[in-house]
């Protein structure tokens, strides 16, 4: 494999275990190899998580915040800054399986709480992560298990259990839905401090054996005086489970598919992909980490280059990490984390408890023009430093002509595929100033000033919508 194609890889991986890299990340990961460094993503332990008292230091406002956009920005700076990129980008695959919203909610700092859940349990076994979600306070509360009683039984929270957490549709009965609401009976939340004078009070799970039906329940064919943990240990081991989770990954990290709604009639794009998914969940005992080993390790990851459409998240945070404008505290993270909603994906607010349609939903007219404009706008801008050393890098590289201007700037930027009708327009471009020369302090003003325009021009391309 060439050096160009091992950076390329690298460059994919990192687009897709995390939000992209600088060029000098890639350069060094690649010395360390492919194959370790997908140990180094799933083991984040190994690196320092963001220190929250530094961050609180610098934005004491973030810290148990109750507006909206403060909690979207507080993630935005983790996702850009944190050491641990696969933990984040995990964080927000859960975020957008287990939706859970604010418009409901009402509480972003309990959002906030359910994103730092995801962190801590998200690369483990499922069957405790699914545990840990049932007992989330803002789950509880989102859908409807603070009202789910021994003699009242609420079937909210035991429907999207299965039919959007774990089976999918078509995978169990209107019974099993009813005994598996009633396991979960008692699981609530605690009697809350008021907020008034000093402020809100985090929420806490309570679980009240009063509270809870202890009758005989009968669940996917298994009958017993079940109770939620029965319940989840039960939906882990049905081979639908494996089949919907394995397909829920390659859809976030390997390649678009059809919405989830059609899963049930609309078989999966690669269907030999997915079952090595599902073989690997089975075979370590329903464990993410393997799961996600696995698939880092395959051919249909690694040729699966630019197959998905970047979410918004993915698109602002990739930016900016490559504008390198908010390596560390500063003024912006609110309108970062705004671009997001702008460009509809509502950090902590997903539409439904469906969540959100991905792939090319996420490109509609105004949409796009908002996705175009912003990342167009940043990677435009040659005062940044993360576009000054894409500048600093081709200076070294003497006089260029406009192919090689072009392909540099494309290299740099990822390495970055483009089409062929895309690459003849930003040569065209490059054409019309000649020759890429950095002699006198003109020349190189002017050089400066078309790098940002082909910049500008590969964000704004069709191309760069997709990671």
């Amino acid at each position: 494999m060439s050096d160009r194609e091992q950076l390329a890889l690298m460059a994919h991986l990192m687009r897709r275990a995390g939000f992209g890299a600088s060029r000098d990340e890639l350069e060094a990961r690649v010395a360390v190899g492919y194959e370790a460094t997908v140990e180094d993503l799933i083991h984040p332990e190994n690196h320092p998580a963001i220190d929250e008292d530094v961050l609180y230091r610098y934005f004491p406002g973030y810290e148990g915040a109750l507006a909206p956009p403060i909690n979207q920005a507080n993630w935005i700076y983790r996702m850009i800054n944190t050491q641990r990129p696969l933990e984040e980008k995990l964080a927000l695959f859960w975020h957008q399986l287990f939706a859970t919203g604010n418009s409901k909610v009402d509480n972003p700092p309990e959002l906030t709480e359910q994103i730092a859940m995801f962190r801590e349990y998200g690369l483990g076994s499922f069957r405790d992560l699914l545990v840990e979600l049932a007992k989330n306070p803002a789950m509880i509360y989102w859908l409807d298990n603070n009202g789910n009683h021994m003699d009242a039984v609420n079937e909210n929270w035991g429907r999207e259990l299965l039919e959007l957490f774990s089976l999918g549709v078509g995978n169990y009965s209107e019974d099993d839905i009813k005994d598996a609401s009633r396991a979960f009976t008692g699981w609530t939340i605690a009697p809350k401090i008021p907020r008034n004078p000093l402020g809100r009070f985090y929420w806490n799970y309570e679980y009240k054996p009063e509270d809870h039906d202890d009758g005989e329940k009968t669940f996917l064919g298994h009958t017993g005086a079940f109770d939620g943990n029965d319940i989840i240990d039960i939906v882990v081991q049905q081979p639908a489970t494996a089949q919907f989770l394995a397909r829920h990954l390659y859809n976030f990290f390997v390649a678009d598919e059809p919405q989830v709604p059609s899963w049930n009639i609309t078989p999966p794009n690669d269907p030999e992909a997915v079952q090595t998914l599902v073989d690997a969940y089975n075979e370590s005992g329903y464990d993410v980490r393997s799961m996600l080993r696995v698939l880092f390790m395959s051919d249909f990851f690694k040729n699966a280059r630019f197959a998905r459409v970047k979410s918004p998240a993915e698109l602002v945070v990739g930016t900016a990490k490559m504008a390198g404008n908010f390596t560390g505290p500063r003024p912006g993270l609110n309108k970062l984390a705004m671009e997001c909603n702008w460009q509809g994906q509502e950090l902590l607010n997903p539409p439904s408890v469906e969540s959100w349609h991905t792939g090319s939903e996420w490109i509609d007219g105004g949409a796009l023009v908002r996705r175009v404009n912003f990342a167009a706008g940043l990677l435009g801008d040659v005062t940044l430093p993360g576009v000054r050393s894409v500048i600093n890098e081709l200076e070294s590289r003497g006089a260029l002509s406009p192919n090689d201007f072009v392909d540099g700037c494309l290299d740099l930027l990822g390495p970055l595929d483009v089409s062929d009708a895309t690459r003849r327009e930003l040569v065209d471009q490059a054409e019309s100033g000649g020759e890429l020369t950095w002699g006198t302090v003109g020349e190189r003003a002017s050089s400066e000033k078309r790098v940002g325009i082909i910049l500008a021009l590969i964000a704004a391309s069709r191309d760069y919508q997709f990671a």
